[in-house]
């Protein structure tokens, strides 16, 4: 839902629950300047990588696959700290399917790019699956995090890909007792893990007039599941980002 003209309240604060933006561009610090609204950033949630205990016990052999499905810069880093803490030497035969274009170049950091095969989609896991059908051939590792989304798994048994999925990493709730005392005029989530975590580090939290901003349909599901009211909505087709809909808020609300 939308806020009405009853919830349009001021906003001077903002608190983003992921981790500041490298570099100095971001549309967050365009609109901290523009409006003079205080931003900041704080993980509601991190991610912790397995130990090469945890790893081996769940008996997948990296060598056993002749390609690797990258869903994310977590999952690359992942998957090259357990090859090397299991003294995996990955093959230059191993080909690299990368969701996006971006994940595709950050394998750099690991192998050289030119004289590996690597391919990627454009943005959607929906697109990468046409790449993967087409080398259905393939023994595939997905290495992910404890949390995978469904469409993923779907899309790979719908299609019948040979593939082993591996946890290498897990999403873990962010220690947030600094924050207390502090108060925020908006709230803003990227996931059913942030609203999970701040109901584990504030169990008596009540919303009063704090706007809460939400990113994605399964967030806004946790948002109404909370019993919390939903001020700010993402992506829509007027504001297809999490900064363009906050914009469009504090345009109204702060005249």
């Amino acid at each position: 839902m939308s806020a009405t003209s009853t919830q349009l309240k001021k906003v001077k604060s903002i608190l983003i629950s992921q981790p500041k933006p490298e570099g100095d561009k971001s549309p967050y610090f365009d609109l901290a300047s523009k409006y003079k609204v205080k931003i900041d950033f704080r993980p509601f949630i991190h991610v912790e990588g397995m130990t090469a205990h945890e790893w081996r016990q769940q008996r997948i052999q990296v060598l056993d696959h002749s390609a690797v499905i990258f869903t994310s810069r977590n999952a690359v880093d992942h998957f090259f700290r357990i090859c090397q803490e299991t003294r995996v030497t990955v093959p230059e035969t191993m080909k690299y399917f990368c969701m996006s274009e971006a994940i595709a170049y950050y394998l750099q950091k690991y192998v050289v790019y030119r004289k590996r095969k690597i391919f990627f989609g454009k943005r959607k896991f929906s697109d990468l699956m046409e790449l993967i059908k087409k080398h259905n051939g393939e023994r595939y590792l997905l290495p992910s995090s404890d949390k995978l989304k469904e469409e993923i798994s779907n899309l790979l048994d719908g299609a019948k890909i040979k593939y082993s999925r591996g946890i290498f990493y897990r999403t873990v709730i962010s220690d947030l007792s600094d924050l207390e005392d502090v108060k925020y005029d908006m709230l803003v989530f990227f996931s059913p893990s942030g609203i999970k975590s701040l109901f584990h580090n504030f169990p008596d939290f009540e919303q009063g007039p704090t706007r809460i901003a939400a990113y994605g349909p399964t967030t806004h599901i946790a948002v109404e599941e909370n019993n919390l009211r939903l001020d700010v909505k993402a992506p829509t087709p007027e504001n297809p980002s999490m900064s363009a809909a906050i914009e469009t808020y504090i345009k109204a609300a702060n005249k």
